[in-house]
C-alpha cells in the first residue's frame, strides 16, 4: 500500500473552534480549549491517519490585531504557517458577512497561491438554511476548493471535511510515528493544560497575562501505600497510591504580570490555585496515564508579554 501525507494549516480568527476541531480529528487533547480568545499561542501539529494517508494539521493562534510582542509573535505564526503546506483550512463562524480578519486571511492565502477549504463551524447553533448566504458571501471572496459546514462539537460534517482534505494527499513516507498525535513535548502539554484551567477559572484579562513553566518533571515508583498532603496553596493531590504504581512529580511556576493578579490566582486561603491544580491534575493524569503529584507556585513578572527574552524563555521562540 502506498503511503501518503497531507499537511493542512488550520487558520481563523480567535474562538472559531480551530483547536476543538484539531482535538476531534486527532482523537486526543493536543490543543487546549477555552471560551476566551487567544487561547492558542503557538503552532501545534495534530497528527492522525485516514487509511494510508497521514494527516498533519497545523493548529494556529487566532488571527487578531496584535497589542503586545507576544501578540505580534502569534500573528507571525499564523502567517508563517501558510507556507510549506499542501492546503489551508479557513475556519469561520456561521455569520453571513466576511469580517476584516477573514478578509486579511483570504488575502494572505491568495498571495500564497495555496488551495483552500472553507470550514463553516458551529452549524449546531444555527438553522441549516442560514448556511447558504454564508457560502454565497465567501464564494465571492475566494475560489475555495470546497466549502464544508461542520460542527466540531457534535462531529457533524467531519466525514465530508476529511474527504475534502484527502484531495491534498501526496505520495510519500509518513512524517510521524503511527502512535504520535502531536509534536509537542510532554512538559509543554502539561504547562498548556495548567494554563487552560487558568483561562477557564479566572475572569477578564488576568489569564491572558499568565504563562506556565514546568520546573520539575520526573517519574518514580511508589512502593508504599501512602497518602500525600501538600500544604498551603499547592495542595493539589491527596489520595492513596497503589503499590508499585508510577507517580509523576510535576512542579509548575505560574507567571503573571501584576501583584494584584497574583493574589487573584492564589485566591482566598489558596482556594483558586487549588481549584486550578485539581482540574489540571485530572487532565494531566488522563494524558500521562499515571498518577500525578503536582505542586504550583505563582510569581510576578511585570509586562513579560512585551519582553522578548521572556517570550522566548516561555517557548514562544523567534521565527
Amino acid at each position: 500500500m502506498t503511503s501518503k501525507v497531507a499537511m493542512i494549516a488550520v487558520v481563523g480568527r480567535p474562538n472559531v473552534g480551530k483547536s476543538t476541531l484539531t482535538n476531534l480529528l486527532t482523537g486526543d487533547k493536543v490543543a487546549i480549549v477555552s471560551p476566551k480568545p487567544q487561547t492558542t499561542r503557538n503552532r501545534i501539529f495534530g497528527v492522525f491517519s485516514r487509511g494510508e494517508t497521514q494527516m498533519i494539521l497545523l493548529d494556529t493562534p487566532g488571527f487578531h490585531k496584535a497589542r503586545t510582542r507576544l501578540g505580534e509573535y502569534m500573528v507571525g505564526v499564523v502567517k508563517d504557517s501558510v507556507a510549506d503546506v499542501d492546503a489551508v483550512a479557513l475556519v469561520i463562524e456561521p455569520i453571513d458577512n466576511v469580517g476584516t480578519q477573514e478578509e486579511l486571511l483570504i488575502e494572505h492565502i491568495n498571495k500564497s497561491g495555496l488551495p483552500a477549504v472553507l470550514v463553516i463551524n458551529k452549524i449546531d447553533k444555527i438553522k441549516i438554511e442560514s448556511v447558504l448566504p454564508i457560502i454565497s458571501q465567501y464564494s465571492e471572496q475566494y475560489q475555495f476548493d470546497a466549502i464544508v459546514p461542520i460542527s466540531a462539537k457534535t462531529g457533524d460534517g467531519i466525514s465530508q471535511l476529511l474527504d475534502a482534505f484527502d484531495q491534498y494527499a501526496k505520495d510519500g513516507p509518513h512524517l510521524f510515528p503511527e502512535d504520535m498525535t502531536t509534536d509537542q513535548p510532554e512538559k509543554q502539554i502539561i504547562a498548556e493544560i495548567i494554563r487552560e484551567k487558568l483561562l477557564i477559572c479566572l475572569d477578564k484579562e488576568i489569564p491572558h497575562g499568565t504563562a506556565v513553566e514546568i520546573t520539575k518533571f520526573s517519574e518514580r515508583v511508589d512502593d508504599r501505600a501512602e497518602s500525600f498532603s501538600v500544604g498551603e496553596a499547592s495542595e493539589l493531590y491527596t489520595g492513596e497510591s497503589d503499590t508499585d504504581s508510577v507517580i509523576i512529580d510535576v512542579d509548575a511556576t505560574i507567571y503573571c504580570e501584576k501583584k494584584s493578579h497574583k493574589g487573584m490566582i492564589i485566591g482566598k486561603n489558596g482556594s483558586m490555585l487549588k481549584k486550578v491544580g485539581q482540574l489540571a491534575r485530572v487532565d494531566i493524569e488522563s494524558f500521562m496515564g499515571a498518577k500525578v503529584f503536582l505542586q504550583t507556585w505563582v510569581k510576578v513578572r511585570e509586562n513579560w508579554r512585551d519582553n522578548k527574552t521572556m517570550i522566548r524563555n516561555f517557548g514562544y521562540s523567534d521565527r
